[in-house]
Protein backbone atom coordinates (compact mmCIF):
# COMPACT_ATOMS: atom_id res chain seq x y z
CA UNK A 1 0.00 0.00 0.00
CA UNK A 2 1.36 3.59 -0.78
CA UNK A 3 2.83 5.85 1.89
CA UNK A 4 -0.03 8.13 1.61
CA UNK A 5 -2.26 5.90 2.66
CA UNK A 6 -0.34 4.72 5.92
CA UNK A 7 -1.56 5.13 9.09
CA UNK A 8 1.42 6.80 11.85
CA UNK A 9 1.66 4.04 14.60
CA UNK A 10 4.71 5.44 16.56
CA UNK A 11 2.30 6.99 18.98
CA UNK A 12 -0.08 5.69 21.68
CA UNK A 13 -3.05 7.02 20.62
CA UNK A 14 -5.49 6.44 17.52
CA UNK A 15 -3.49 8.37 14.63
CA UNK A 16 -4.29 9.22 11.20
CA UNK A 17 -2.38 10.84 8.41
CA UNK A 18 -2.40 14.80 7.49
CA UNK A 19 -2.91 15.14 3.67
CA UNK A 20 -2.29 19.22 2.65
CA UNK A 21 -2.81 20.29 -0.67
CA UNK A 22 -0.39 22.02 -2.48
CA UNK A 23 -1.08 25.16 -4.49
CA UNK A 24 2.74 26.82 -5.38
CA UNK A 25 6.05 26.43 -4.04
CA UNK A 26 5.78 28.29 -1.30
CA UNK A 27 2.75 25.89 0.30
CA UNK A 28 4.97 22.81 -0.62
CA UNK A 29 7.61 23.89 1.20
CA UNK A 30 5.33 24.72 3.81
CA UNK A 31 4.13 21.32 4.37
CA UNK A 32 7.63 19.85 4.18
CA UNK A 33 8.87 22.06 6.68
CA UNK A 34 5.89 21.82 9.00
CA UNK A 35 6.12 17.88 8.80
CA UNK A 36 9.96 18.08 9.38
CA UNK A 37 9.07 20.67 12.75
CA UNK A 38 6.20 18.15 13.66
CA UNK A 39 8.82 14.79 13.07
CA UNK A 40 5.13 13.05 11.77
CA UNK A 41 4.95 12.15 7.89
CA UNK A 42 2.47 13.51 5.69
CA UNK A 43 0.86 13.98 2.21
CA UNK A 44 1.49 16.55 -0.04
CA UNK A 45 -1.50 16.95 -2.61
CA UNK A 46 -2.23 17.96 -5.96
CA UNK A 47 -5.41 18.89 -7.00
CA UNK A 48 -7.27 18.80 -10.50
CA UNK A 49 -7.66 22.90 -9.87
CA UNK A 50 -4.94 23.52 -9.12
CA UNK A 51 -3.55 21.81 -12.26
CA UNK A 52 -5.82 24.08 -14.02
CA UNK A 53 -4.04 26.92 -12.24
CA UNK A 54 -1.07 26.38 -13.62
CA UNK A 55 -1.62 24.83 -16.50
CA UNK A 56 0.14 21.79 -16.61
CA UNK A 57 0.49 18.90 -14.08
CA UNK A 58 4.54 18.30 -14.60
CA UNK A 59 5.82 21.06 -13.36
CA UNK A 60 3.90 21.40 -10.49
CA UNK A 61 4.62 17.67 -10.02
CA UNK A 62 8.21 17.81 -10.68
CA UNK A 63 8.94 20.59 -8.00
CA UNK A 64 6.59 19.09 -5.46
CA UNK A 65 7.69 15.62 -5.65
CA UNK A 66 11.47 17.06 -5.13
CA UNK A 67 10.32 18.77 -2.17
CA UNK A 68 8.99 15.37 -0.28
CA UNK A 69 11.91 13.70 -1.39
CA UNK A 70 14.18 15.84 0.20
CA UNK A 71 12.36 16.17 3.57
CA UNK A 72 13.98 14.27 6.79
CA UNK A 73 10.57 12.72 7.43
CA UNK A 74 8.10 10.66 4.94
CA UNK A 75 6.48 12.42 2.47
CA UNK A 76 3.87 11.35 0.16
CA UNK A 77 2.69 12.85 -3.05
CA UNK A 78 -1.15 12.39 -3.92
CA UNK A 79 -3.29 12.96 -6.94
CA UNK A 80 -6.45 14.86 -5.29
CA UNK A 81 -9.91 14.66 -6.83
CA UNK A 82 -9.29 13.99 -10.25
CA UNK A 83 -12.10 13.36 -12.23
CA UNK A 84 -10.33 13.16 -15.77
CA UNK A 85 -8.99 9.73 -16.35
CA UNK A 86 -6.22 11.29 -18.44
CA UNK A 87 -4.92 13.32 -15.65
CA UNK A 88 -4.39 10.53 -13.06
CA UNK A 89 -2.97 8.37 -16.05
CA UNK A 90 -0.43 11.10 -16.18
CA UNK A 91 -0.10 11.46 -12.82
CA UNK A 92 0.72 7.75 -12.98
CA UNK A 93 3.09 8.07 -15.56
CA UNK A 94 4.76 10.75 -13.26
CA UNK A 95 5.21 8.37 -10.27
CA UNK A 96 3.28 9.61 -7.38
CA UNK A 97 2.40 7.74 -4.69
CA UNK A 98 -1.32 7.71 -4.91
CA UNK A 99 -3.95 9.17 -6.79
CA UNK A 100 -7.58 9.57 -6.51
CA UNK A 101 -10.49 9.05 -8.98
CA UNK A 102 -13.27 10.91 -8.23
CA UNK A 103 -16.12 9.26 -10.00
CA UNK A 104 -18.78 10.29 -7.37
CA UNK A 105 -20.48 12.13 -10.32
CA UNK A 106 -21.18 9.01 -11.86
CA UNK A 107 -24.19 6.38 -10.83
CA UNK A 108 -22.86 3.40 -8.75
CA UNK A 109 -21.97 1.07 -11.51
CA UNK A 110 -20.52 3.49 -13.89
CA UNK A 111 -18.30 4.80 -10.79
CA UNK A 112 -17.28 1.02 -9.88
CA UNK A 113 -16.17 0.38 -13.99
CA UNK A 114 -14.32 3.27 -14.39
CA UNK A 115 -12.69 3.48 -11.28
CA UNK A 116 -11.88 -0.78 -11.12
CA UNK A 117 -10.37 0.61 -14.25
CA UNK A 118 -8.09 2.95 -12.97
CA UNK A 119 -7.02 0.74 -9.88
CA UNK A 120 -5.75 -1.55 -12.60
CA UNK A 121 -3.74 0.68 -14.39
CA UNK A 122 -2.12 2.26 -10.89
CA UNK A 123 -2.02 -1.42 -9.18
CA UNK A 124 0.29 -2.19 -12.22
CA UNK A 125 2.75 0.56 -11.29
CA UNK A 126 2.47 0.12 -7.51
CA UNK A 127 0.53 3.02 -7.32
CA UNK A 128 -2.30 2.69 -4.68
CA UNK A 129 -6.00 4.72 -5.65
CA UNK A 130 -8.16 6.25 -3.51
CA UNK A 131 -12.06 6.69 -4.20
CA UNK A 132 -15.07 8.23 -3.25
CA UNK A 133 -17.91 7.43 -2.56
CA UNK A 134 -21.65 9.72 -1.41
CA UNK A 135 -21.37 13.01 -1.83
CA UNK A 136 -18.88 15.20 0.16
CA UNK A 137 -20.52 18.96 -0.13
CA UNK A 138 -19.21 22.41 -1.18
CA UNK A 139 -18.00 21.72 -4.49
CA UNK A 140 -19.83 24.39 -6.67
CA UNK A 141 -22.96 23.63 -5.32
CA UNK A 142 -22.89 20.13 -6.65
CA UNK A 143 -22.98 18.20 -3.73
CA UNK A 144 -26.39 18.36 -1.65
CA UNK A 145 -25.95 19.00 2.01
CA UNK A 146 -26.86 15.76 3.93
CA UNK A 147 -25.48 13.32 1.53
CA UNK A 148 -23.83 10.63 3.27
CA UNK A 149 -22.24 7.30 2.50
CA UNK A 150 -24.00 3.84 2.82
CA UNK A 151 -21.82 0.99 5.24
CA UNK A 152 -23.47 -1.57 2.36
CA UNK A 153 -23.27 0.49 -0.24
CA UNK A 154 -19.16 1.41 0.60
CA UNK A 155 -18.44 -2.49 0.83
CA UNK A 156 -19.93 -3.38 -2.63
CA UNK A 157 -17.93 -0.65 -3.74
CA UNK A 158 -14.54 -1.68 -2.35
CA UNK A 159 -15.12 -5.19 -3.34
CA UNK A 160 -15.94 -4.35 -7.30
CA UNK A 161 -13.17 -1.72 -7.54
CA UNK A 162 -10.29 -3.04 -5.53
CA UNK A 163 -9.51 0.42 -4.12
CA UNK A 164 -6.73 1.25 -1.26
CA UNK A 165 -9.02 4.23 0.57
CA UNK A 166 -12.38 5.97 0.17
CA UNK A 167 -13.22 9.44 1.11
CA UNK A 168 -16.56 9.12 2.64
CA UNK A 169 -19.64 11.36 2.95
CA UNK A 170 -19.97 12.28 6.67
CA UNK A 171 -20.51 15.51 7.35
CA UNK A 172 -17.75 17.73 6.34
CA UNK A 173 -18.08 20.14 2.95
CA UNK A 174 -15.16 21.27 0.91
CA UNK A 175 -14.46 24.88 1.16
CA UNK A 176 -15.61 26.17 4.35
CA UNK A 177 -13.50 28.47 5.97
CA UNK A 178 -15.63 28.68 9.28
CA UNK A 179 -14.57 25.39 11.73
CA UNK A 180 -18.33 24.38 12.59
CA UNK A 181 -19.05 21.21 10.81
CA UNK A 182 -20.31 18.24 12.80
CA UNK A 183 -19.47 14.71 11.79
CA UNK A 184 -21.27 11.56 12.16
CA UNK A 185 -19.36 9.78 14.30
CA UNK A 186 -21.44 6.75 14.50
CA UNK A 187 -21.73 6.72 10.99
CA UNK A 188 -17.86 6.36 10.66
CA UNK A 189 -17.48 3.54 13.09
CA UNK A 190 -20.54 1.68 11.05
CA UNK A 191 -17.80 2.26 7.96
CA UNK A 192 -14.82 1.79 9.62
CA UNK A 193 -16.51 -1.80 10.87
CA UNK A 194 -17.27 -2.30 7.70
CA UNK A 195 -14.27 -1.93 5.12
CA UNK A 196 -10.63 -3.12 5.33
CA UNK A 197 -9.10 -0.15 3.94
CA UNK A 198 -8.41 3.44 5.03
CA UNK A 199 -11.29 6.25 5.64
CA UNK A 200 -10.42 9.51 4.27
CA UNK A 201 -12.42 12.81 5.99
CA UNK A 202 -12.42 15.68 2.61
CA UNK A 203 -13.83 19.22 3.79
CA UNK A 204 -11.16 19.07 6.98
CA UNK A 205 -10.72 22.70 7.51
CA UNK A 206 -14.55 23.05 8.40
CA UNK A 207 -14.01 21.01 11.39
CA UNK A 208 -12.73 22.15 14.33
CA UNK A 209 -9.56 20.28 15.91
CA UNK A 210 -11.66 18.50 18.99
CA UNK A 211 -14.25 17.40 16.05
CA UNK A 212 -11.42 15.44 13.97
CA UNK A 213 -9.55 14.10 16.91
CA UNK A 214 -12.93 12.03 17.59
CA UNK A 215 -13.31 11.32 13.79
CA UNK A 216 -9.96 9.50 14.10
CA UNK A 217 -10.90 8.01 17.40
CA UNK A 218 -13.86 6.43 15.09
CA UNK A 219 -11.87 5.49 12.65
CA UNK A 220 -11.02 8.02 9.98
CA UNK A 221 -7.12 7.53 8.68
CA UNK A 222 -6.24 10.32 6.10
CA UNK A 223 -7.74 14.18 6.90
CA UNK A 224 -7.30 15.99 4.04
CA UNK A 225 -6.62 20.44 5.16
CA UNK A 226 -6.79 22.90 2.40
CA UNK A 227 -8.83 26.48 3.10
CA UNK A 228 -7.76 26.72 6.14
CA UNK A 229 -3.97 26.23 5.75
CA UNK A 230 -4.88 28.66 2.33
CA UNK A 231 -6.49 31.97 5.27
CA UNK A 232 -3.80 31.25 7.39
CA UNK A 233 -1.33 31.64 4.29
CA UNK A 234 -3.19 34.47 3.35
CA UNK A 235 -3.77 36.59 6.23
CA UNK A 236 0.05 36.47 6.71
CA UNK A 237 0.42 38.21 3.33
CA UNK A 238 -2.19 41.03 4.18
CA UNK A 239 -0.66 41.37 7.74
CA UNK A 240 2.59 41.67 6.13
CA UNK A 241 1.24 43.81 3.11
CA UNK A 242 -0.93 46.53 5.65
CA UNK A 243 1.91 46.80 7.98
CA UNK A 244 4.62 47.62 5.08
CA UNK A 245 2.33 49.00 2.08
CA UNK A 246 5.50 49.84 0.22
CA UNK A 247 7.06 46.19 0.01
CA UNK A 248 7.82 45.22 -3.90
CA UNK A 249 10.10 42.24 -2.76
CA UNK A 250 7.40 39.43 -2.79
CA UNK A 251 10.21 37.30 -1.11
CA UNK A 252 9.09 39.56 1.99
CA UNK A 253 5.46 38.34 2.62
CA UNK A 254 5.34 35.24 1.16
CA UNK A 255 8.50 33.89 3.36
CA UNK A 256 6.72 34.57 6.50
CA UNK A 257 3.15 33.68 4.89
CA UNK A 258 5.45 30.21 4.66
CA UNK A 259 6.46 30.09 7.97
CA UNK A 260 2.93 30.32 9.21
CA UNK A 261 1.71 28.21 6.83
CA UNK A 262 4.32 25.67 7.90
CA UNK A 263 3.20 26.08 11.68
CA UNK A 264 -0.05 25.28 11.20
CA UNK A 265 0.92 22.36 9.52
CA UNK A 266 3.01 21.16 12.30
CA UNK A 267 0.67 21.59 14.86
CA UNK A 268 -2.51 20.25 12.72
CA UNK A 269 -0.21 16.98 12.44
CA UNK A 270 0.41 17.23 16.11
CA UNK A 271 -3.61 16.53 16.77
CA UNK A 272 -3.60 13.95 14.06
CA UNK A 273 -0.76 11.98 16.03
CA UNK A 274 -2.83 10.54 18.50
CA UNK A 275 -0.56 12.12 21.79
Amino acid sequence: MSTAHTKHTAHTGPAAVGAFNVIHLESAEAIAAGAEQAGLPAIMQISENCVRYHGRLAPIARATQAIAGSANVPIAVHLDHATDTELVDEAIELGFDSVMYDGAHLDFDANCATTAEVVRRAHACGIGVEAELGEIGGKDGAHAPGVRTDPDEARRFVERTGIDALAVAVGSSHAMVERTSRLDLALIELLADALAIPLVLHGSSGVADAEIARAVEAGMAKINISTHLNKVFTASVRASLDARPELVDSRRYLGPARDAFAAEVARLLTVLSGD
